[in-house]
């Protein structure tokens, strides 16, 4: 059994002694405590792998200190003693979330038994949460509209053998699309096989894709075996498809046709029955139109096209989404999760996310290390933010085409007006101050702008 850091509190001085030594003596590290109020802030500052806790005590009793250690997120499991243990008492302590309730006197066989299994649960846990954070990294993290429709087909398609080509700027998501699409597929217990077209140099290209020969170039001193062949049976991704070179679409197209491919410095062809999906963020029929895309392949792969929306239309993603990432993170760190506030979700929600799904991720990372323990909120988010980023209320009445040049004026000062109040955290004077107004002119522009102060106050905006 791996070494254990304890905390034992109990405010009978000879229990605490013979607890530690019990401990001590089969080799693991015990920190003692007899007051509540001191333990709670060891575990706020130390790291335990099991906290046994005595119940009746003066001040704070045992079972009221279990009810602030769950308070606060603390994941160590929390076993309780009692020399005057009843039925009820032992049911509230479990319902609190106490592992186990052991009645004094307590034999050192048994002490060490709760100990080993709390530990092997421990492990069980952290298995389990690592391989759910596996699979999260993978996952469509979705709650709005938009997005239940994109769902809906992929869920249509994914079980048939048609060939998909998914459209969407960068950082969308359009390999967990794939992934997705693969996953749901007949094909799900075969290869799922991926190659970023626009990472590849262009000379190498044909050697990743269909394999080579020892010998067939300087460099090749074995074997290898291309995309296609690795996922034979199963689902080759080809991302950013566009920027695959005009003479490499031309042999791609002949692999979809016949469906073979041959190495390099190979003399003969292989079979290979592979569902091929593609993915770009350039507009194809363009590129078609100006000769940068062979207008065959075009027709062979655009079958069925999915088109993923950027992230600045889907704000009711926004929330999921900071919750499914920053859970990831804090897994992949051991960090505790953290509170994200209302206004600070908010705040989220009104910026244009130029860099989509990829950009939130990078910033909940970035939320989570300047924010103060346990609490990320608005100043937060401005500080993580980048310096004079646009919300996506101003970046959308400017971008989206709709409406009178006056109405789209009026959603930008509606805009600019909302972020001032709140960088000001609501105060008329300073905002009008920040703006270059008098106070009554701003509050002549909220009525006509129809900005409601009173609720905005309440976090109601």
């Amino acid at each position: 059994m791996a070494k254990a850091h304890l905390l034992i509190i109990d405010d009978e001085p000879n229990t605490l002694a013979s607890l530690a030594r019990a401990f001590r003596l089969a080799g693991h590290e015990a920190t003692v405590c007899d007051q509540s109020a001191r333990a709670l802030e060891l575990v706020k500052n130390q790291q335990f792998d099991l906290i046994f806790s005595d119940v009746v005590m003066p001040g704070k009793d045992g079972i009221a200190l279990l009810e602030e250690i769950k308070a606060l997120g603390v994941t160590a499991p929390v076993v309780m003693m009692s020399g005057q243990a009843h039925i009820e008492m032992a049911v509230r302590a479990t319902r609190l979330g106490a592992l186990d309730f052991l009645e004094k006197p307590i034999s050192t066989e048994k002490l060490l038994l709760t100990l080993e299994n709390a530990l092997r649960l421990t492990r069980l846990e952290e298995e389990n949460r690592e391989l759910r954070g596996a699979m999260g990294k993978h996952e469509l993290v979705w709650r709005g509209e938009v997005m239940s429709r994109l769902m809906a087909q992929i869920e249509r398609v994914a079980p048939s053998e048609t060939r998909l080509c998914i459209l969407g700027e960068t950082g969308t998501g359009k390999e967990l699309v794939a992934r997705t699409l693969h996953q749901k597929s007949q094909r799900s217990t075969e290869p799922f096989i991926t190659l970023n077209c626009a990472a590849v140099p262009a000379e190498l290209i044909e050697s990743e894709l269909f394999g080579h020969e020892k010998g067939s170039f300087t460099g090749a001193a074995a074997r290898h075996l291309g995309k296609f062949e690795q996922a034979n049976g199963g689902t080759l991704f080809l991302d950013e498809i566009g920027d695959m070179p005009l003479t490499m679409q031309a042999k791609l197209l002949r692999v979809l046709e016949e469906g073979e491919v041959e190495r390099v410095g190979g003399t003969g062809v292989v079979k290979v029955d592979v569902r091929v999906i593609v993915a770009t963020h350039r507009d194809l029929a363009q590129q078609v139109r100006e000769g940068k895309f062979r207008q065959d392949l075009f027709h062979r792969i655009y079958v069925f096209p999915i088109t993923l929306p950027p992230l600045r239309d889907r704000p009711d993603d926004i929330p999921v989404l900071i919750d499914h990432f920053h859970r990831q993170i804090a897994r992949q760190n051991s960090w505790k999760p953290a509170e994200f506030t209302s206004d600070a979700i908010t705040e989220l929600q009104r910026y244009s996310w130029p860099g989509n799904v990829r950009e939130l991720r990078n910033v909940v990372e970035r939320l989570l290390l300047l924010a103060a323990p346990g609490v990320v909120d608005l100043g937060t988010v401005r500080m993580a933010l980048p310096a004079g980023s646009a919300s996506v209320g101003a970046a959308s009445a400017v971008s989206d085409g709709r409406g009178t040049l006056a109405e789209r004026l009026d959603q930008i000062e509606r805009t600019i007006i909302i972020a001032e109040l709140d960088r000001q955290q609501h105060h008329i004077t300073n905002t009008a101050k920040a703006l270059g107004l008098e106070r009554s002119h701003l509050y002549k522009k909220c009525q006509q702008l129809g900005i409601d102060l009173a609720s905005l106050r309440r976090g109601e905006s």
